[in-house]
């Protein structure tokens, strides 16, 4: 079978277990306490270019979650597109964590906000008023549910413009290590330096086993996340096993080794679909494509052996990982010419 499903369904990478093996003896202070957790701090900060704090916990949707009830109050409202992963694949977990904050959806195009956009909602927002969730957090996901990437001039602006209505703002990076390396960025640039005070920082999809983190650069939200994860139940009792991971993953760029792997190969199956007639929609700018196969076709190309998501009948996504290789690609290519 070669699986095009999700980058989820990959295992970790070599090093990642390396590192878990690296820890796995002999014992270690709890909760966070530890060596390796210490270390990951310092890795976080060297990696972001300023003082940085990690919160690892088990899942995007908690970093998602917990790291926006630390942004937001009971009566605000996460502004987001609305194809956002808080708001249609989460099962309210933003709302449940922020004590009933709202979330607003937008239009956009594709899968990504606008300017236009985001200005025409907080325009017709009755600030003030009681009876109406306040807009109190934008919330951007980098790379897009559907594999657009925002430009650092597009998150620059979309930020400007939420910060000067006193909003604040969360970066869903559940890809994004996907998202540098399609920009070929620093991550820097990417975060602090366009506005993002929190980011949800994905390595799941692209190499760990069980760890994603809450990286935030704002020291009061960092205070008040450490109450916040210890009450939702994420801080691990034997907190080097997750920083291990994340350590391992942030060291001499093997997190973008992992994400070009995925992007090129993504980029290599969706010029083959080209050739075939058949053209992702939006452009597939990192490891996801969604692609209008016939139906017939898709059906076929199933029973080959190459699997992925039908999203709705004669449209198809398609999700490359780090451990996708050349040979995969040209092999469901093959397949699908058949």
């Amino acid at each position: 079978m070669i699986d095009f499903r999700s980058d989820n369904t990959a295992g970790a990478e070599p090093y990642v277990l390396e590192a878990l093996a690296a820890v796995g003896h002999g014992s270690s202070a709890s909760y966070g306490d530890d060596d390796v957790s210490a270390a990951l701090q310092r890795r976080v900060s060297e990696v972001f270019e300023r003082e940085a704090f990690v919160f690892p916990v088990v899942s995007g949707t908690a970093a998602n979650a917990i790291g926006l009830s630390a942004l937001c109050p009971p009566w605000g409202a996460v502004v987001c597109h609305e194809s956002a992963h808080i708001r249609v694949n989460e099962a309210a977990a933003t709302s449940m964590f922020t004590g009933g904050a709202a979330l607003l959806g937008l239009a956009g195009q594709g899968s990504r906000l606008t300017t236009a956009e985001l200005a025409a909602c907080l325009d017709r927002t009755a600030w003030g008023d009681p009876h109406v969730s306040q807009p109190s957090v934008l919330s951007v996901t980098q790379a897009t549910e559907m594999g657009a990437v925002y430009a650092l001039d597009e998150l620059t602006a979309l930020s400007s413009l939420a910060r000067s209505r006193g909003m604040r703002v969360h970066l869903d990076g559940a890809r994004f290590a996907n998202a540098l390396a399609a920009l070929d960025c620093a991550p820097a640039d990417l975060t602090w330096r366009v506005g993002v005070e929190v980011l949800s920082l994905g390595a799941t999809k692209n190499g760990t086993m069980t760890a994603d983190a809450i990286v935030t650069f704002d020291a009061a939200v960092a205070d008040e996340l450490r109450y916040r994860l210890k009450r939702a139940g994420h801080v691990a009792s034997k907190g080097r096993f997750p920083a291990a991971q994340l350590d391992a993953y942030l060291t001499d760029d093997r997190w973008l080794d992992s994400a070009r792997r995925a992007n090129g190969a993504m980029a290599r199956l969706t010029a083959g679909l080209a050739e075939r007639g058949y053209h992702p929609d939006p452009a597939a700018q990192a490891n996801i494509a969604f692609v209008a196969l016939p139906e017939d076709v898709a059906a076929a190309w199933g029973e080959a052996g190459v699997q992925f998501y039908g999203i709705e009948p004669g449209v198809v996504r398609l999700v490359t990982s780090w451990a996708t290789t050349a040979a995969d690609v040209d092999a469901a290519l093959a397949l699908l010419s058949s």
